[in-house]
């Protein structure tokens, strides 16, 4: 009974404290709505701390540590003990993110809390694949799991918003952000954007406060994938045609997912840098799309302005950012410093900040960080969170479904699982730390299990391993650029015998995980350094070689593509990447991954991609050389998008539609039957594509507009069902507005977007 009394005793005193608090501090009472919540705290904040709102900052100490003294790290701390600092970023682990929050919290004088962002771009410390490999599954489900995975890891260490999902739609390989987003399709990519979102955020905004969840922010806003050259940090110059149709749909389907928060990108667009862009924040994405979330910059991108030769000066940056509509600064330390004086000197309205406060505080208050600024500060829950088993299934699950079959000419694969002799060849195949990938700065390096530790669970085979040349030689910055081995090949030999004494060659080849990513465009999509030369090498001692590719983009493999029986494409993969690549060689899971980008024959193709338009002089009609083509390559990708094969064999048959001739607004119903008539079961994505043959603008000579994965045993076969509405037939002029016109549609249906049963239907 004495114990009762005390706990009664507890809750009554918290529930006083609680009131006393909503007393003094009427914006936390919880049983206001959201809007009366912030319209009650915007009046009590004076100018400093509005635009303190807007103002992020990096992790700029040991916060569990002393207070800085002296330098910008002194005044960013005193910044923040004022309630002139919103949000911090890359404070990551629970004890220092509790350590900033509580200054922010009870040390300010409204107590307003931070948010805690971080980019959370394929996992936090357990690691999913990189995100263009994730696209290659066409698994929704399993990339919104995939997504939860991440925001369960990263708020259990204090996080409460990732940077993430890039949505950029690309089809330049030599973009090394390329690795970061879906490829090269807006319709594959909005459906993984959504799926992204909710993985993040939940079904609803009202999920964000669940401990688990995290708020989901939309970049690049917009068009970063069609940087010139695929350069990074370049220009963009695309037509209105190309930015409405292919670039927007990805970020308007987040919008109507409920994503919260938008980065703007550091691409110029129509001449003016993104993030002073007002068409693209203030008109399209605040205006016609409703967006009521708010919109950061990315990285120093306001002060870039000026560099740009957009902005005279920081007070010229900061006043163009503003009206333009980026709400948050991220570290160009423009708005703290500039701001409060732009608008008493009457150069920026007041109303334009508090625009911009309100969007940041009603994203605080859904995340319940009002209510509970230390919700993801429990350290229990960290330890117990952190790369448990359930997360690593997760992630190795998701590994396996990112996998492309890409050849199996000679039936190499699968594996035989007793009695062979495997000689495993490559520097990349013994690497614990490449399979990361990039843009896991959270993760431990070293931490990947490698190919050859998978492959040695199938313990009845004879393996033999040898790396034969090193892929790199060092690195260049603490940025991990790499140096690559252009001249030592002493373990050549060592490989050679292996190979020659083996009854197949799996060989690990490709990119250095930190060769993609920010930062990492390339003019060369071909094996870099000496791997190339091994191939060959290896080749003419044992053909019967089966080539594992690891990259963050499409490569240029036109030699391989020709002389080497099977090649998969495995990516980089993350913390499972050894254990993936070993199940699908080996035949416990049969591949079911299509390529989400073109794989270019050589990188004189690219930007290459399968939604193209047709030309005046598409074909060879008249036997002459004025045509559109090359000289000297064929002008299709090495291997297609939507392309990937299978231990089994699908076939198509029976392509048809309910009707011939529809009526605008009737849907169009297609259906398909696709049986498995291999020897294994497995899995399909059955792809459908249409082309508006006739348009006001002229549309591409393909387009996916729906897609299903199926799983068929053997001998099994399954009718697949499409339906085609307005949504998926129109498309918008080059002033935004979206139209769905009469006319003739050519449909397609297979199971890459280069082949298919075809069929067609008059729109009236």
């Amino acid at each position: 009974m004495k114990n009762k009394k005390i706990i009664t005793f507890g809750f009554f005193a918290l529930f006083t404290i609680g009131n006393m608090n909503a007393q003094k501090k009427p914006y936390l009472d919880k049983k206001k709505t959201i809007e009366e919540r912030i319209e009650l705290l915007l009046p009590l904040m004076t100018l400093e701390e509005k635009v303190g709102q807007m103002n992020q900052y990096n992790g700029f100490w040991d916060v569990t540590g002393p207070a800085p003294k002296g330098g910008t790290a002194e005044l960013k701390y005193e910044h923040l003990r004022k309630g002139w600092v919103g949000s911090m970023l890359t404070v990551r682990g629970v004890k220092e993110v509790r350590a900033v929050q509580k200054i922010a919290v009870e040390e300010t004088r409204l107590g307003i809390p931070l948010i805690i962002g971080f980019d959370v771009i394929h996992g936090y410390k357990t690691l999913s694949p990189i995100p263009l490999a994730e696209a290659a599954s066409w698994d929704l489900e399993a990339i919104e799991k995939s997504a939860a995975i991440a925001a369960d890891e990263a708020s259990a260490s204090g996080i409460n918003w990732t940077f993430g999902p890039n949505v950029d739609v690309a089809n330049d390989a030599r973009w090394g952000r390329v690795m970061e987003g879906a490829g090269e399709d807006p319709y594959l990519g909005s459906k993984i954007a959504i799926a992204r979102v909710h993985g993040f955020q939940g079904e609803t905004i009202a999920d964000l406060q669940k401990v688990n969840k995290i708020a989901a922010c939309a970049k690049h806003f917009a068009a970063y994938g069609y940087v010139e050259a695929g350069l990074e940090y370049n220009i963009v110059d695309i037509s209105n045609s190309k930015l409405y149709n292919s670039v927007l749909p990805p970020f308007k389907a987040t919008v109507d997912a409920g994503v919260r928060t938008f980065m703007n990108s550091f691409n110029t667009l129509n001449g003016v840098p993104a993030t002073g862009n007002v068409f693209l924040q203030r008109d399209i994405l605040k205006g016609k799309w409703k967006f009521d979330g708010f919109v950061i910059s990315d990285y120093a991108s306001i002060r870039e302005m000026i560099a740009h030769g957009y902005a005279k000066d920081e007070d010229d940056a900061t006043a163009k950012a503003v009206i333009a509509g980026s709400d948050m600064d991220m570290e160009s330390y423009l708005y703290v410093a500039k701001l409060v004086a732009l608008v008493k000197e009457g150069k920026v309205k007041e109303a334009l900040v508090d625009d911009a406060v309100r969007r940041i505080l009603r994203v605080k208050f859904e995340l319940g960080l009002f209510d509970d600024p230390y919700k993801n500060c429990d350290e229990k829950r960290e330890k117990a969170t952190i790369g448990n088993k359930a997360n690593i299934d997760g992630v190795l699950d998701m590994a396996k479904k990112s996998i492309v079959l890409l050849k199996n000419d000679k039936g190499l694969l699968p594996l035989k699982k007793s009695g062979q002799k495997i000689a495993l060849i490559g520097a990349l195949a013994n690497d614990k730390n490449s399979p990361l990938g990039s843009w896991r700065i959270a993760s431990d390096d070293n931490t990947a299990v490698s190919v050859l530790e998978g492959m040695q669970q199938y313990k009845d085979n004879q393996l033999t391993f040898e790396k034969g040349a090193d892929l790199i030689v060092g690195k260049t910055s603490f940025l991990n650029e790499v140096i690559f081995n252009t001249t030592d090949k002493s373990g050549f030999e060592a490989a050679k015998t292996a190979a020659k004494n083996a009854d197949v060659v799996v060989m690990v080849l490709g990119e250095h995980g930190f060769q993609s990513g920010e930062g990492r465009s390339r003019t060369d999509l071909n094996l870099p350094g000496l791997q190339q030369e091994l191939l060959e090498e290896i080749y003419k001692v044992n053909p019967n070689i089966v080539l594992v590719l690891n990259n963050g983009r499409p490569l240029s493999i036109p030699w391989a593509a020709e002389h080497v029986p099977s090649i998969v494409e495995a990516w980089h993969l993350g913390t499972q990447t050894g254990n993936a690549v070993a199940q699908v060689l080996y035949g416990d899971y049969n591949p079911s991954g299509k390529l989400p980008m073109s794989f270019p024959r050589n990188v004189g193709q690219v930007p290459i991609y399968y939604n193209k338009y047709s030309t005046g002089r598409p074909i060879d009609s008249d036997k002459n050389v004025f045509w559109s083509h090359y000289t000297d390559v064929e002008k299709t990708p090495q291997f297609p998008f939507g392309f990937g094969l299978s231990y089994t064999k699908y076939d198509y048959k029976n392509l048809k539609l309910n009707k011939t001739v529809f009526a605008k607004g009737e849907n169009v119903q297609i259906s398909v039957e696709v049986t498995n008539s291999g020897n294994y079961n497995g899995k399909e994505v059955v792809q459908l594509y249409i082309h508006d043959q006739f348009a006001s603008i002229i549309r591409p000579i393909k387009e996916l507009k729906g897609f299903e994965l199926i799983n068929l045993k053997k001998g099994e076969t399954k009718t697949v069902n499409f339906t085609l509405t307005d949504k998926e037939l129109g498309f918008y002029d080059n002033d935004g507005n979206y139209l769905v016109e009469p006319g003739t549609f050519k449909i397609m249906v297979g199971g890459s977007s280069d082949k298919g049963l075809e069929s067609g239907f008059e729109l009236n």
